[in-house]
Parts: structure tokens; sequence; C-alpha cells
């Protein structure tokens, strides 16, 4: 499980150090691929394999799955974290999430996402009044 925030930097080559307590997990590969709201999805291998499965069951007849495989696998990139923990984030990704040097990453359970920096702020800023408000139950029974 991700928890947490990180605020890591771009490097001139593009790397990005993974925060210390995911290296391990992490160090044997990893899928980064486009995410929603703009952001890059960092998945172990294990957990892009299970999702590529799910989404192998689904029909494509339906043009949303369709179009989303084609967007998410065409973009997906698989990496596997150097001697220091820094991964290589390739270019087209990181014109995709507006990742220029200061960078917001995120444990969002199953997967890490990579923000920019500003761009995390202004959605954390118009979602956590939302989330504080939130009346009925998200997961109903857990939450």
């Amino acid at each position: 499980m991700f928890l947490g925030t990180h605020q890591p930097r771009l490097d001139d080559k593009g790397r990005l150090f993974l925060p210390a307590k995911y290296r391990e997990e992490l160090a044997e590969g990893l899928v980064i691929t486009k995410g929603q709201e703009r952001c890059l999805y960092v998945f172990p291998v294990e957990e892009f394999q299970r999702i590529t499965e799910a989404l192998s069951t689904a029909p494509v007849t339906a043009k949303a799955v369709r179009d989303y495989s084609r967007v998410f696998f065409a973009s997906a990139s698989d990496e596997k974290p150097d001697k220091q923990g820094r991964i290589t984030i390739p270019q087209s990704l990181r014109q995709y999430a507006g990742l220029e040097r200061d960078c917001v990453v995120i444990g969002a359970n199953t997967r890490l996402e990579i923000w920019d920096a500003q761009a995390w702020d202004t959605y954390l800023n118009a979602q956590e009044q939302a989330f504080a408000e939130l009346s009925e139950e998200v997961l109903p029974g857990i939450l």
C-alpha cells in the first residue's frame, strides 16, 4: 500500500528519486502511464498485470474500453529504478503531466501518482473542501 505525500524534483535528464520508503517494493520494476487529471500513475509490475488482466476481460465492443485501453497501454513505460532509486520519466509522459522540476509524489493505495507541484496544489485546494464536507458514504458500510 502506498501512502503519503513527497516532494522530489526532476533532474535535467528527466529522472526522479522515488521516495525511500517505496524503493524496495519497486526495485524489481514498475510501470508509469498516463493517469486522470493529468498526473502519472506508477504501478508495481504485479499491480499493472492485475489491471491488464481485468481490462482484458472487458468487452472490446465497448468504445470507452477501447479508448481507455489505447491511451493507457500506448503511453505505458516499464522502468527499473537505478541503484540510487531514480526512475527516468519519458519525455512524452513528462509533457502530458506538465512536469518540469518541482513534483509531488502521492501514495494512492495500490499506486503512486506523480503530479506537477503547482497542479497538485490546485487540485488539492479544490478537493479538500468537498472532502471535508462529504456527507454520504463513498464505500457503503466502510466509509
